[in-house]
């Protein structure tokens, strides 16, 4: 056989396409040649895969070998296709049988030695193998976190192994995830309880947690603004398979590798206020993931929110209202998902203490509508909690009598979110406008009361949905079906207890 066909895959954004390795032994003068937009990484292929044949026992054959990776117009990179095209050349020489790689894919990096190296991204390519119901051969470095994908995994230290195990010599045993991994276990990294004082802080985080909001909260430094922002995933609900599984596979895409002791934990992404907005939302040359996609089914906690460039800030606007981020550039265009809680703090003026009982601000008026106009209204319209945090008094931090924990916060969270998936199918934070009508129907005397609120503070249209988004979470804390008039108040209580801007 002259003409060899090896299936693998590459990674396009979170997709992981099939690239068929064609490789083809033909007359003329001993060389090697790769084409198929490879990049520099996938072209040094020639040298690898050379000396791991020959160091593997395998003469290269004194050919001109041709490899062509189709699609051809699909850009490949990175290392991911040297074990693949190893096999392709073993293949065309005869040295396996045309019927060993029957619905088998190949995805590792080649050491001069013949040993395997592992690749970045291979969790997306297991769990699209998966999918296809396609056997999957990876490096050992990589079967931990390929699977987690639950697919047909086999892992191997050498080319060697994989060759025996193509001739079935040695078949190499699956690989299965630890079973302690997949439980999908809800962590509890920082506890509530360790929170002295306030109350309506820790009201607010518990509704973010249950209803999926965001939530912005500004006082005075030290007044415990990053300590409750930092309480909140432990607060969350404990992630599905599928939940833990999407984010794992970003993780995977953007970190070059994934931590399995890592699964079933809501990612925590708290980037510095110089973050430029596309390490923020993504971007680059070639389109990398970015904060708010590594946040996604967790939380992204922006401290210092003024201090954000404006550019960044504003880019936050689209995601948080549909969850995804496109990115396009000349030659790309990749869409990542962007499911994430946006958590926020701030101070309340430059000094940080406007308002505060110490009297030490010294603000002129004028410099602090400059730092609180740094926030446009649009993005702050797309925050539904908004809480001012007060400073904790002594008595408050010398108080013996211990707080709820987590624990107990987190049940009656995962309560709520168990009625809101299986009334809704998403948490009422998502809830369209369509379902939002007939998921939340208010009472007369509800209506009225969001009718003045309206009136009163000039809510827009999305203000007005959002609010009732968070009354359906607050009347769903409460065990009410109805959202009654007490709900409606707090929900606009919320969004209009802080006056950005006011003197």
């Amino acid at each position: 056989m002259s003409l060899a066909v090896v299936e693998t895959r590459t990674l396009l954004g979170v997709q992981a396409p099939k690239i068929n390795v064609e490789v083809h032994l033909g007359g003329g003068l001993p060389s090697m040649s790769i084409v198929g937009l490879p990049d520099a990484a996938v072209r040094e292929a020639r040298a690898r895969v050379r000396g791991a044949l020959e160091n593997s026992g395998y003469r290269f054959p004194p050919r001109r070998v041709t490899i062509n990776l189709a699609p051809a117009d699909l850009p490949k990179d990175g290392a991911r296709f040297d074990l693949a095209i190893a096999i392709g050349i073993l293949m065309a020489v005869g040295e396996l049988p045309a019927d060993a790689i029957t619905n088998t894919l190949f995805s590792a990096e080649l050491a001069l030695s013949g040993a395997l190296r592992p690749i970045h991204g291979i969790l997306p390519i297991a769990a699209h193998s998966q999918h296809a119901n396609e056997t999957l051969i990876v490096a050992n470095a990589n079967a931990a976190e390929a699977a987690l994908a639950h697919g047909k995994i086999h892992s191997a230290e050498s080319l060697a192994e994989v060759i025996s195990h193509l001739r079935g010599s040695a078949p190499l045993p699956l690989v299965t995830a630890d079973p302690g991994f997949i439980q999908t276990p809800a962590v509890v990294m920082e506890d509530l309880s360790d929170v002295r004082g306030q109350h309506r802080a820790r009201r607010a985080l518990e509704l973010a947690a249950a209803g999926g909001h965001s939530l912005l909260f500004r006082g005075p430094p030290g007044s415990g603004k990053t300590m409750l922002a930092s309480r909140l995933p432990g607060l969350m609900p404990a992630m599905t398979t599928e939940e833990a599984l999407e984010s794992a596979t970003i993780q995977s895409i953007a970190q070059g590798g994934y931590d399995a002791n890592q699964w079933g934990q809501r990612p925590f992404r708290r980037p510095h206020h110089t973050t430029t907005s596309t390490a923020l939302t993504g971007g680059g040359a070639k389109p990398r993931p970015g904060e708010i996609s590594l946040a996604h089914h967790g939380v992204l906690f922006l401290d210092e929110l003024p201090e954000f460039p404006r550019a960044a800030l504003e880019a936050l606007r689209e995601p948080l209202e549909s969850q995804v981020i496109h990115i396009t550039r000349a030659r790309h265009h990749m869409t990542y998902p962007a499911n994430f809680q946006l958590v926020a703090a701030m101070n309340p003026c430059p000094c940080g203490y406007r308002g505060d009982q110490n009297g030490l601000c010294k603000c002129l008026d004028n410099k602090v509508r400059q730092y609180c106009a740094k926030l446009s209204g649009p993005l702050l319209d797309r925050i539904d909690l908004q809480v001012d945090v007060a400073r904790v008094k002594a008595a408050e931090l010398e108080d013996l009598d211990v707080a709820e924990n987590s624990t107990t916060v987190r049940n009656r969270v995962s309560r709520v979110r168990s009625v809101q998936m299986a009334r809704d199918g998403v948490p009422a934070a998502l809830l369209d406008n369509q379902a939002l009508k007939a998921s939340c129907p208010l009472s007369p005397a509800a209506m009225a009361v969001l009718r003045r609120a309206s009136d009163q503070f000039n809510l827009t249209a999305r203000a007005w949905h959002r609010c009732l988004r968070l009354t359906r979470t607050i009347a769903d804390l409460e065990g009410e079906k109805t959202p009654q008039p007490h709900h409606v108040a707090e929900a606009v209580g919320y969004r209009m207890n802080l006056r950005l801007g006011d003197l």
